[in-house]
């Protein structure tokens, strides 16, 4: 390792901001940067919604040599639901069709906090845990790189030789970094968790033939075991975000947070995918979503009342390069800001309230209505109505039936 901490010693880092968990990985990269570069290391955790008390976190980094003054810890749900999830779901964004995006959303978020406080404290530099076979290096650097296009980025996993768990360990064991005991054994999976998701990826889940132990799962019972009577849950949107849940005003990130629980109790939202990952090769992940699952439906239903047929058939076409550019680390690109302000546009009228019912592992749309609303039921009625001649149709027909007729003469037909 000596030739890699040579090579790297030569970009003379002074000061680094690092994105710490507080786990095994992320614990064995402090203590490597500073010992490979000679550095001082600030420290940032990002609380998303894990569903982990982080003052641990805090406790090991200072554990490690870091001082109080270099270890941030913020509470980024409300920023992360209102202006990184929200603005994903006003496109109804999935990735290969049925993703989320859960993992993806979240990494612009900590990438910007990282620049941020990179410039707070004077720091030359940001490292991050991910590795070189993956997606969130492209969207930590690619994120950093549009925010701060003179930070320099600095990924371990890319540059050391410690390229296997027991390598990790022996690490962690040399220098005195505290292991939790169950990393002694080898884990079915790795995990990534944020308010809006949790994923499964690795070990067990490697064969996508291997079903996913049911004991798996954390936020969401199995819809067999779901309760027998369905639930029913009102979502007030305004502008294309929810704002309130059976008649509550509530925050970002309250809404998600209910969501989540009235989802999981129900058994929504798991999906076990193989995707294409940006890096080109196939992985298998198993997803829990159900916040998610049920917002999707939501503001799908409430869209299919409010939004004109032009523009709701422009969302569907570019939801998937959208989807794509999350996916693929560009958040921050011009293309993705452009078609927000396209899909933002599309949402100015998409307001009012749906009621959808959920059941094992289903979500019904069971009502919706809008003081915007484009349906009418005077012209749709199949009872006698005053507003739409019916004779109107056949010149309809004929015109767009023309050049299907004239190419079908030009057949010989």
């Amino acid at each position: 390792m000596a030739a890699v901490g040579e090579q790297a010693g030569q970009q003379q880092v002074k000061k680094v901001v690092l994105a710490y968990s507080g786990g095994l990985d992320t614990s064995v990269i402090l203590k490597w940067l500073q010992e490979t570069y000679g550095c001082e290391v600030v420290t940032f955790t990002a609380d998303l919604g894990q569903g982990e008390e982080l003052e641990p976190a805090r406790k090991k980094a200072e554990l490690l040599g870091i001082k109080p003054q270099n270890i941030f810890i913020r509470d980024v749900r409300e920023e992360f639901v209102r202006d990184f999830v929200f603005p994903m779901f006003r496109a109804n964004a999935l990735y290969e069709g049925v993703y989320l995006l859960g993992t993806s959303i979240a990494r612009p978020l900590i990438s910007k906090h990282l620049v941020e406080i990179a410039a707070e404290v004077g720091a030359d530099a940001v490292a991050h845990g991910a590795t070189g076979k993956g997606n969130d290096q492209v969207r930590f650097e690619l994120s950093a790189y549009a925010l701060n296009p003179h930070i320099k980025v600095i990924a371990p996993w890319r540059l050391w030789d410690l390229t296997s768990r027991t390598r990790l360990l022996a690490y962690a064991e040399e220098r005195q970094i505290p292991i939790a005991k169950d990393k002694y054994g080898e884990a079915p999976y790795s995990t990534d968790a944020n308010l809006l998701h949790i994923s499964y990826e690795g070990k067990a889940l490697e064969d996508p033939w291997v079903e996913p132990d049911e004991a798996m799962y954390t936020r969401s019972v199995s819809p067999a075991e779901a309760p027998d009577a369905p639930t029913y849950v009102e979502i007030e949107f305004e502008r294309g975000d929810a704002v309130g849940i059976d008649g509550v005003r509530l925050s970002p990130a309250e809404v998600l947070t209910r969501l989540n629980e009235l989802g999981g109790q129900n058994g929504v939202g798991r999906l076990d995918l193989v995707e294409n990952r940006f890096v080109g090769m196939k992985s298998r992940g198993i997803y829990e979503t159900p916040g998610g699952t049920v917002l999707l439906a939501a503001h799908r239903a409430i869209e299919s009342i409010t939004l004109d047929r032009g523009a709701a058939h422009l969302k569907d076409e570019v939801m998937p390069r959208y989807a794509e550019l999350i996916y693929n680390g560009f958040w921050y690109s011009p293309e993705r800001e452009a078609i927000q302000a396209l899909v933002d546009k599309t949402q100015e009228r998409v307001n009012g309230t749906v009621r959808l019912k959920l059941w094992k592992g289903n979500v019904i749309t069971a009502g919706r209505k809008s003081p915007n609303s484009l349906y009418r039921l005077d012209y749709v009625t199949f009872e006698e109505d005053s507003v739409y001649d019916q004779r109107d149709a056949q010149g309809f027909i004929k015109l767009n039936a023309l050049r299907l007729r004239l190419g079908a003469m030009a057949r010989g037909k």
